[in-house]
C-alpha cells in the first residue's frame, strides 16, 4: 500500500481518487472546497487541510485542477505540494489540462527536487474515472512510467505514451483544440439550418449517422438541440476556452498560425462575454445566435 496525495476533486478527480482507494492505497485528498471530500472520506480518504498537508510523506502525488493557475497554486503556493517533505523518488502526475510552458516549469522543478514527473492528462468523461477506463496521454521518462505503474493502472484502459515530459499535453491541447472547432462549427451549423427552416431534431437525427458524426458533436449536438446547456454540466464553456487557448498558445510557440483554432476560441470568448462560461460548452449556440 502506497501513501497518495490526491489534490484536486469534481468531476473526474473523485472518480479518480475513488479508483486509488479501491487499489488499496493510503489516500489523503484536498480540495479548495472542502466539503466535496465529503464521499471519499466516508470510502477510507483522509481530508487534509492544505496540498502540503496531503504530500506529507507521500509516495506519489497527483493534481486535477482547472487551469494554470490553480496548479501553481497546488504545487507552488505557501502550502503548496512541493514544500512537503515527499517520499524520495516521489512520483508528481499533473493529470490537469494546463498550458505546455507550465508543464515545462513544473517537471523542471519537480526534478530539482528528486521527483519523478508524470505528464498525465486524461481524456473520458466522468463514468469512465469512476470506473477507471480513462485513457492516460502521458510525456514521460520509459523508466518513471514503468515505475508507476501501480498507481497509473487503477485509473486507465489505455495508456498512450507519447514520449518525453511535455508530450502528453501537446497531444490533449492539440485534441482538445480540434474539439473547440468541431463543436464550434457544430453549433454554426445548426444555426444556418434554423434559418433554412430545418427541422432541428432531424437535423440531429442525420448528423448521427453522417460523416461528420464525432462523439464529441453529437453529445453536443443533441444537448443544443435540446436546449439542455445547464443540466448535468460535463465540461463548461469557460473550460473549452482555456484549453482551446492553451492550444492556440501551444501552436504559436511552434510557430504556426492555428486559425480554426484561433476562429473557434473567439466563439468561446462570446459565450463567457455574454455570461454563459459556467453552463455547459455546448451553450456556445446561443453565443452564435446572439450574434447575429
Amino acid at each position: 500500500m502506497a501513501k497518495i496525495a490526491f489534490l484536486g476533486l469534481g468531476n473526474m478527480g473523485d472518480g479518480m481518487a475513488g479508483r486509488l482507494l479501491d487499489a488499496g492505497h493510503d489516500v489523503r485528498v484536498w480540495n479548495r472546497t472542502a466539503s466535496r471530500a465529503g464521499e471519499l472520506v466516508a470510502q477510507g480518504a483522509n481530508l487534509a487541510e492544505s496540498p502540503r498537508a496531503a504530500c506529507e510523506g507521500a509516495d506519489a502525488v497527483f493534481s486535477m485542477v482547472a487551469d494554470d493557475e490553480a496548479s501553481r497554486t497546488v504545487w507552488l503556493g505557501g502550502d503548496g505540494a512541493l514544500g512537503a517533505n515527499l517520499a524520495a523518488g516521489a512520483f508528481a502526475v499533473e493529470c490537469s489540462t494546463i498550458s505546455y510552458a507550465w508543464v515545462m516549469d513544473l517537471s523542471s522543478r519537480a526534478a530539482d527536487q528528486g521527483l519523478r514527473y508524470i505528464d498525465a492528462p486524461v481524456t473520458g468523461l466522468p463514468p469512465a474515472a469512476a470506473a477507471g477506463e480513462l485513457v492516460l496521454l502521458v510525456g514521460a521518462d520509459n523508466a518513471h512510467l514503468d515505475a508507476a505503474d501501480a498507481y497509473l493502472a487503477p485509473l486507465s484502459s489505455q495508456i498512450f505514451h507519447f514520449g518525453a515530459v511535455g508530450t502528453g499535453t501537446a497531444y490533449k491541447l492539440m485534441i482538445n483544440l480540434m474539439g473547440a472547432v468541431q463543436i464550434a462549427a457544430a453549433a454554426e451549423g445548426l444555426v444556418i439550418a434554423e434559418k433554412a427552416g430545418l427541422d432541428l431534431d432531424q437535423v440531429r437525427q442525420a448528423i448521427e449517422i453522417g460523416q461528420a458524426a464525432s462523439p464529441q458533436v453529437v453529445r453536443n449536438v443533441a444537448r443544443m438541440v435540446a436546449d439542455a446547456h445547464d443540466r448535468d454540466i460535463v465540461f463548461s464553456g469557460r473550460l473549452r476556452l482555456k484549453d482551446a487557448a492553451y492550444g492556440v498558445k501551444l501552436a504559436e510557440g511552434l510557430g504556426f498560425d492555428a486559425r480554426f483554432g484561433q476562429v473557434a476560441t473567439r466563439s468561446y470568448e462570446e459565450l463567457v462575454d455574454q455570461g454563459f462560461g459556467d453552463l455547459n460548452e455546448s451553450v456556445v449556440i446561443d453565443a452564435l445566435r446572439n450574434r447575429q
